[in-house]
């Protein structure tokens, strides 16, 4: 089951890698700025949203996007992919499929993502003060079987809502760009939802903080780290979550992005570590 489920990845980013090559993206932003896919489907980090949109589409022109990404840990397997729309630098919609192998027991846990943002304020470039949006993800758990082992309290679905703020400065660090963001999220899920939504200790919606701090070494090179609060519904000691990536943008077609990922304790399992592996093309 793993195997398949990893062939069918590798499809999926040479799919991704081939219409990329036949897009046109758009021209309205500066290459970079769109970010990347993040794990839930929105444009913006690898593990934490932005306020930017995603793609690279200007207020007169629409972006859309596919994404693939592979997260590989000592005792679990996460792949995602999905596909997200920018309509007008105004509006994003996202959707992402989650499949998430318990390589220790043989099980595979999956979990749809739709998601809306909307900017609110703002040019993550040109305005004095940060870009500021605000999102929604309806994640919606189709293997309920662990979720319900582990004593989610509601193991069908959910909601997270988000409000991020985000600004590029130029030329800010030694002459090198410099991109920020910072994002306030209310959410009951439990390990982004995989393991449902609520528990023991907590029922009610939990507000965590998630931030993203990067360097653009050049025009295709961006370098960072990231951190993302997690509630502790379960009691099963959900830790936080971190990474530092590498993003490469050869152009408005593609990004190919590799980060270390520590996501500390999942199900009891002990401190889980390994990399991370993403590839956005940009079909229009």
């Amino acid at each position: 089951m793993v195997f398949r489920g990893r062939v069918r990845h590798l499809l999926q980013g040479s799919t991704i890698l081939l219409a990329s090559m036949l897009a046109n993206a758009g021209d309205g932003k500066l290459l970079g700025t769109a970010g990347l896919s993040q794990l839930e489907g929105s444009g913006g980090g690898g593990l934490v949203p932005w306020a930017t949109l995603s793609g690279y589409d200007s207020g007169d022109e629409v972006s859309g996007a596919i994404f693939s990404t592979n997260v590989n840990v000592q005792d679990y397997h996460l792949q995602v992919w999905g596909a997200n729309v920018g309509l007008y630098d105004r509006l994003e919609l996202s959707y992402a499929r989650q499949t998430f192998d318990l390589s220790t027991l043989g099980l595979q846990i999956r979990q749809s993502v739709v998601g809306a943002k909307v900017r609110l304020y703002g040019d993550v470039v040109y305005s004095d003060w940060p870009q500021v949006s605000v999102g929604w993800q309806r994640k919606t758990l189709v293997d309920d079987t662990v979720a319900l082992g582990v004593g989610a309290k509601e193991a069908n679905h959910g909601d997270d809502v988000y409000l991020a703020t985000t600004k590029l400065h130029l030329g800010l660090a030694a002459g090198y760009n410099v991109i920020w963001n910072l994002a306030l999220r209310g959410t009951k899920a439990n390990q982004l939802g995989l393991l449902g939504f609520g528990g023991e200790k907590s029922t009610s919606r939990n507000y965590v903080l998630e931030g993203s701090l990067g360097v653009l070494l050049n025009q295709h090179w961006a370098v960072g780290a990231e951190y993302r609060q997690k509630p502790d519904n379960l009691g099963l000691k959900e830790d936080d979550w971190k990474d530092i990536f590498v993003s490469y943008f050869p152009n408005k077609h593609l990004n190919l992005t590799l980060a270390y990922a520590s996501l500390g304790e999942i199900a009891n399992a002990g401190k889980q570590e390994g990399l991370y592996l993403s590839l956005t093309g940009y079909l229009w």
